[in-house]
């Protein structure tokens, strides 16, 4: 049997253009793989979970939908990990959700669809997701509605003893967190996004519904109008994820507001780079190059 390991070093190092290359070229070994029986196709999930994330990091948001879309189409094959749940319906349910959290599209993510045929528990990260995009569209009632349906889960997999009541706890305090920020209780949401972060000492990589809490407590930090605490949470989640477009955006936005514009637009520089492959029409990129253009217009 061939390896169809991709190297995690290029997404370690926010080198997203070797990722995408390197996750393409091992997409099309598992699906060879398929074709002459050897039975490791599944392997072809692992490698668009990375490449779905390279994607969204690097303006390649058309491909991001595209990727999407192939994988609906995909016929049913076995995991890469030699379980029975089926891959096509958890790619479908982290992908999707990824893509409305990458590019800040909170009214989205606050109507998130839930996806067919998920195993128990994997609706939780279906509920973050709505909960983060309705407290980041200003809706503290209907956070608090899919905290609730967290809450549930986690209750359920208490009760039962199942394995993953780790995971279900954290995804349960990080949307606990922005429901605390919608309601004005900013100290608690601190804390519980703070208390995430600091155990997390590897980057997050992959296409699974995850966000880095430092990230976002930086995120937080920066809507609460604290721009200096926000740059040094948004420095600290770029030494261990690099090449990050939030951080990198973050990083920027909060240096103009503690009036660094030299550092602004040295941030700004990088998110220019890691997207200039792509054809995005993000936002935040166009709000990065007038400020770009803006600045070497003035020197």
């Amino acid at each position: 049997m061939h390896c169809t390991c991709h190297p995690i070093i290029f997404a370690r190092l926010g080198l997203w253009q070797e990722d995408i290359d390197s996750n393409l070229a091992s997409v099309a070994a598992s699906r060879n793989a398929s074709i002459t029986h050897m039975g490791d196709e599944g392997h072809q999930y692992h490698a668009m979970e990375f490449l779905m994330y390279a994607y969204l990091q690097s303006g390649h948001e058309t491909e991001a939908q595209k990727l999407i879309q192939e994988v609906r189409s995909l016929p049913k094959m076995k995991s890469m990990y030699g379980v029975d749940t089926d891959p096509q319906v958890f790619a479908l349910l982290s992908y999707s959700a990824s893509y409305v959290l990458e590019l800040h599209q909170w009214r989205n993510a606050a109507n998130l669809p839930f996806t067919p045929g998920t195993e128990f528990g994997d609706d939780t990260i279906t509920y973050l997701v709505r909960a983060i995009g309705a407290a980041r569209s200003g809706d503290a009632a209907e956070a608090r509605r899919n905290v609730a349906e967290i809450e549930s889960i986690y209750g359920q997999v208490v009760a039962k003893k199942l394995p993953f009541v780790d995971w279900v706890d954290q995804e349960r305090k990080e949307a606990e967190a922005w429901r605390n920020h919608a309601e004005g209780k900013d100290d608690q949401a601190l804390s519980l996004l703070r208390g995430i972060a600091d155990k997390q000492k590897i980057g997050v990589f992959g296409a699974t519904g995850d966000l880095p809490a430092r990230e976002m407590l930086a995120d937080m930090l920066l809507d609460m109008k604290l721009p200096e605490q926000a740059l040094r949470e948004y420095e600290a989640e770029l030494k261990i994820d690099p090449g990050r477009f939030d951080s990198l955006y973050g990083a920027g936005r909060a240096s103009e507001l503690t009036n660094q514009p030299s550092k602004a637009t040295a941030y700004y520089q990088q998110v220019l780079k890691i997207c200039a492959g792509g054809a995005s029409t993000r936002p935040e990129l166009r709000y990065v190059q007038d400020f770009v253009s803006t600045v070497a217009k003035q020197n």
